[in-house]
């Protein structure tokens, strides 16, 4: 896959987990303002292909909807970042960061859950104030885990009942 497929495939990914497919999204036109976007970036440059892709290659090890949510959130803010400095004044850079841009205030959600990640990396499990605390919940974290289980397995025991192939 070239570097402008993985482009448009991460950017549709995008538009699709988030309900902007096919509503007013016009992905042509779209297509069209990467391609201007690679040219300002010289992306056919050899290095390009050094290492493999960038975002897609990461997508993989993410399978359910709210989990590529959390992903696709984060690459949404590594394009606007990488544009952010970008010559706005270039209506295919303008069209391609509010496309963007709406996409991100529509993933709030995403960036508070890497945010509580972040933070749970951040503990320290060495201090006692923190693992008392620990301790205290530990029964509702482990509720917690039992409940998830329970109903994972539910899903796959409806999922089965339901198709007899």
């Amino acid at each position: 896959m070239t570097c402008h497929t993985y482009s448009l495939f991460v950017l549709s990914l995008i538009m699709t987990y988030f309900g902007r497919f096919g509503n007013s999204l016009n992905l042509p036109l779209l297509q069209n303002d990467i391609d201007k976007l690679k040219a300002d970036f010289n992306s056919s440059h050899s290095d390009v292909a050094d290492g493999g892709p960038i975002f897609t290659g990461k997508l993989s090890n993410w399978t359910e909807r709210n989990e590529k949510r959390i992903i696709l959130s984060q690459i949404v803010s590594k394009y606007l970042e990488m544009l952010k400095d970008t010559d706005k004044s270039k209506a295919h850079v303008r069209h391609i960061f509010e496309e963007l841009f709406t996409l991100k205030n529509h993933l709030l959600d995403g960036s508070e859950k890497i945010e509580d990640l972040k933070n749970l990396e951040k503990l320290q499990m060495s201090d006692l104030k923190i693992q008392r605390k620990a301790v205290n919940e530990l029964f509702s974290v482990l509720q917690k885990l039992v409940e998830t289980s329970a109903s994972l397995k539910r899903k796959r025991s409806q999922s089965q009942r339901k198709c007899r192939c």
